[in-house]
């Protein structure tokens, strides 16, 4: 009786394991490996819940994973965060996005419409930049504002160096096309601009040249911007050359391609000892830790001309750096040769001012602006009544003043003598 009672519960285990293996068809390899592979897109036999008849293979993975369609039975492993794709219902009410395919097609509830646009004739020609399509794009998103892009209607701006595309209104698509056209035009042509930057020790300047000036509209505070018949910017550039405080800090004309952005940097570096830091295997028991500021300017211009001529936008950003002087703090610091040493650290003051702004203006016509009197983007000897000295009268301030005026093509500026440019070609960006 006791044998015919063990082999009846032998025949039991044996029936509840097929049981066990028939509603668990996963092995324990196979489940170790779903559990890795599910956090690895990358991985063969990943679970696609959009992808139903999409199963791994036994020449990709050496334990298949079962396809939720194949067998409903078999619950798929969650995706944390976004990666989680609407409609399986797995994440929902978890916390994560909501992400699906959509209906396959651009949503066009305000008309939009698809546009390509051929800019190969500019971006073939232009020499200055590896991706001469990104000025398009910046010109477009000044033009037409970023918001329009990334809030509704659904929109799309995309450029490779062949082609430009646009997926808006057509209202919008006829100001891109503007843009578009200005740039093709005139297939990267080469322009010449007078870009002058220049310092005056004060402003008052103003009260010589006031009845020539007409005032512009200018959002960044401080500064001040005006527009002058070219004879008149020419005298005053003459007087303010014959003032000790006068200083030209730039080569006058730049050679510019159409549409590109020119960069002149003057900067130097000033190095200080910005920190200390403990460290107990030097010999000292500390370590000093440099620091850096550049100091100078840099001036960035990006100029796009009218289809006719008649009108410059350009927008100019202007940075000067100064560092009036450097404050020592002493620090105490132990160490094994002298347990109460006195080690100094810097602290830089500096001064600064910004420009941002975007001018049109006709291009018959001189644009003058004015940062108002500080940081003087060259930092030399102070000076006491125009006069070089070496006595320390205080860090140098001066009327930041800039002219741009727009000169014409580069072909048209050749002298009768040798066929010859009055300017010179300057490289995308300019160091000193």
């Amino acid at each position: 009786m006791l044998i015919r009672f063990m082999g009846t519960m032998q025949i039991v285990a044996l029936a509840v394991g097929i049981a066990g293996a028939q509603s668990n068809p996963l092995t324990p390899v196979a489940q170790q490996n779903r559990e890795v592979n599910w956090r690895s897109p990358s991985v063969s036999g990943v679970i696609d819940p959009l992808a139903p008849n999409l199963s791994a293979t036994p020449e990709t993975t050496a334990s298949p994973i079962p396809v939720a369609a194949d067998r409903p039975d078999v619950a798929v492993a969650p995706v944390s965060g976004a990666t989680e794709l609407a409609g399986t219902g797995a994440n929902a009410g978890a916390g994560g996005a909501d992400v699906s395919r959509g209906s396959g097609t651009l949503p066009n509830d305000a008309g939009q419409v698809w546009r390509e646009y051929d800019i190969a004739p500019y971006t073939s020609k232009v020499s200055t930049s590896e991706q001469p399509e990104q000025a398009l794009i910046d010109w477009i998103l000044r033009e037409t504002g970023t918001e329009v892009w990334f809030t509704g209607p659904v929109g799309l701006l995309s450029a490779t160096p062949e082609k430009l595309y646009v997926y808006h209104t057509p209202q919008m698509q006829q100001q891109v096309a503007a843009i578009v056209d200005r740039f093709v035009t005139r297939q990267a042509e080469s322009l010449v601009y007078g870009l002058r930057l220049i310092t005056v020790g004060s402003p008052n300047w103003r009260a010589r040249a006031y009845s020539t000036l007409r005032p512009v509209a200018v959002q960044t505070p401080g500064a001040e911007a005006w527009l002058m018949a070219k004879e008149d910017a020419a005298v005053l550039l003459a007087d303010l050359r014959r003032r000790l405080d006068f200083q030209e800090h730039n080569a006058p004309n730049l050679l510019i391609q159409h549409g590109q952005t020119h960069i002149i940097s003057r900067t130097r570096p000033r190095h200080f000892t910005r920190s200390i830091v403990p460290r107990p295997q030097a010999w000292q028991g500390y370590e000093l830790q440099p620091g850096q500021v550049d100091e100078g300017y840099t001036l960035e211009f990006s100029p796009l001309l009218s289809l006719d001529g008649k009108t410059v936008d350009a927008v100019l950003k202007c940075r000067v750096d100064q560092v009036e002087k450097l404050v020592s703090v002493p620090v105490d610091v132990a160490s094994p040769i002298d347990t109460r040493q006195r080690v100094e650290v810097q602290v830089p003051q500096t001064a600064s001012w910004r420009l941002h702004e975007r001018f049109r203006w006709p291009s018959s016509q001189v644009l003058l602006i004015s940062c108002g009197v500080g940081a003087s983007p060259n930092k030399s000897r102070s000076t006491l009544l125009g006069v070089s000295t070496p006595l320390p009268t205080g860090p140098a301030r001066a009327d930041g003043l800039l002219f741009v005026e727009f000169k014409g093509p580069a072909n048209k500026m050749l002298t009768a003598v040798g066929g010859k440019s009055q300017t010179s070609s300057q490289p995308a960006v300019r160091r000193y």
